[in-house]
C-alpha cells in the first residue's frame, strides 16, 4: 500500500494551525483550482470526531466525488480522515501537530490503494502518488498563508 509522509513548519501556534487544518471553508479556498466543494455532511466550518464531508471535485480528467470521515481526534495532537466513499480502494489521511519553540510542526501521512490491479499501481507509480503530494502540498502553503498572517481570524472568528 502505497504511503505519502510529508513534513511541514508553519511559524504559528499549534491550536491555531490544528483548527486552519480542519476546517472545511480553508480546504475550499486551497482547491479552487480543482473547482472543490463540500456537497454533503459539514459544508463550512470546522470538522469534528464522527462528521463526514463529502467533495465534489475535478481531478484527473473526471468530475469526483470523495466522502470522508473523521476516525479520531485529540485537538491540537492529531486527527485522522478516512475515505468511506469513493475512488479509492482504501484512503486514510492521518495528521498530526507537534509544537515547537517558534511555531508547529505538521506532519500528514496517507495511506492508499488504487483500484483496477495492476493498471492502478502503474497510474500510481507514474502520477498519482507525485499528484497527491502536489496536492497536499499545495494545501499545506495555503494553510501556512493563513496561519502565519491574521488571514486565519476571518476563518477562526471566535478565537483570540
Amino acid at each position: 500500500m502505497p504511503t505519502i509522509h510529508l513534513t511541514s513548519f508553519i511559524a504559528a501556534p499549534t491550536d491555531i494551525v490544528f483548527d486552519l487544518n480542519r476546517n472545511v471553508s480553508l480546504h475550499k479556498i486551497s482547491m479552487e483550482q480543482f473547482k472543490e466543494e463540500a456537497v454533503s455532511g459539514t459544508t463550512s466550518g470546522l470538522i469534528n470526531k464522527e462528521d463526514t464531508v463529502t467533495w465534489k471535485g475535478r481531478h484527473l480528467f473526471k468530475t469526483r466525488f470523495f466522502t470522508s470521515k473523521i476516525i479520531e481526534m485529540k485537538p491540537f495532537e492529531t486527527f485522522t480522515d478516512k475515505m468511506i466513499k469513493g475512488d479509492f480502494k482504501f484512503f486514510e489521511h492521518q495528521h498530526f501537530f507537534k509544537p515547537v519553540d517558534n511555531g508547529t510542526i505538521v506532519i500528514d501521512i496517507i495511506n492508499y490503494e488504487t483500484p483496477y490491479g495492476w493498471i492502478g499501481e502503474l497510474v500510481n507509480k507514474f502520477y498519482l502518488n507525485s499528484y497527491l503530494e502536489k496536492l497536499i502540498n499545495h494545501r499545506n502553503v495555503v494553510i501556512k498563508q493563513y496561519a502565519e498572517t491574521h488571514k486565519w481570524r476571518a476563518l477562526l472568528s471566535n478565537r483570540r
